[in-house]
């Protein structure tokens, strides 16, 4: 058989087979990749330092709690704001000279980056007897904060601590500087659809932005699927 006559009679088998082979190695690469899931954490998965006594024993079902408190317009917000939405939450004050700025400048890049997103953010101030409503105001137009997707929230102190402590797990308790006095960390907190935390980020880490959005993704291809 003549070369041009074999090449005629099988190159549309050679073909399927090329097509087969790549197309099988190609289903059997997916099946072998595993697909990227977020932890769910409790107060047990966090340190002792940043949680209430009595959560740290706590190794599931743990949700971000109901809250009541004011934004920088002065309009009441609650969790049921953020009912059906990821978001990403922190603790901060505006008199801060450290960590708080950066924070806020970070915050602010997310905010940007994730604009077309159905996505939200929560700052809670644990100076509540410095950051009125008024000063949240000025805080929120200075840093070019978006009032739709971003509340800048105080409001009654211990309503905050235990926020802080037994919900979002990211500040110390202060004992030196009375009642409900707290250490704020630089953590940003993602927080799923099911008020559950998905993840801590270093909020003065420009790195762990890239690191936030991507894991936002990951929820959204989630609830995509379900």
């Amino acid at each position: 058989m003549k070369k041009g006559e074999f090449w005629n009679r099988y190159k549309y088998l050679i073909f399927f087979i090329i097509i087969f082979t790549v197309s099988g190695v190609s289903i059997f690469n997916y099946t072998l990749t595993p697909e990227k899931k977020l932890p769910v954490f409790s107060p047990s998965m966090v340190s002792s330092e940043l949680v209430d006594e009595e959560l740290s024993h706590v190794k599931k079902y743990h949700k971000i709690s109901d809250f009541n408190l004011q934004n920088q317009n002065g309009d009441n917000i609650t969790h049921e704001n953020y009912d059906n939405k990821i978001y990403v939450a922190d603790f901060f004050f505006t008199t801060c000279p450290s960590i708080c700025p950066i924070m806020t400048g970070n915050m602010i890049y997310l905010q940007n980056e994730l604009e077309k997103e159905n996505v939200m953010f929560a700052s809670f101030t644990v100076t509540p007897e410095i950051d009125t409503v008024e000063v949240l105001k000025k805080y929120a137009l200075d840093k070019g904060v978006n009032d739709e997707k971003w509340n800048l929230m105080t409001g009654d102190k211990k309503e905050i601590y235990d926020l802080a402590r037994k919900s979002y797990l990211v500040v110390k308790n202060n004992p030196e500087s009375g009642s409900h006095d707290m250490i704020h960390t630089e953590n940003f907190v993602l927080v799923d659809k099911e008020r559950r935390i998905r993840g801590f980020y270093d909020g003065t880490n420009f790195e762990d932005m890239s690191k936030i959005i991507s894991d936002i993704k990951i929820l959204q291809e989630t609830y995509n699927k379900s």
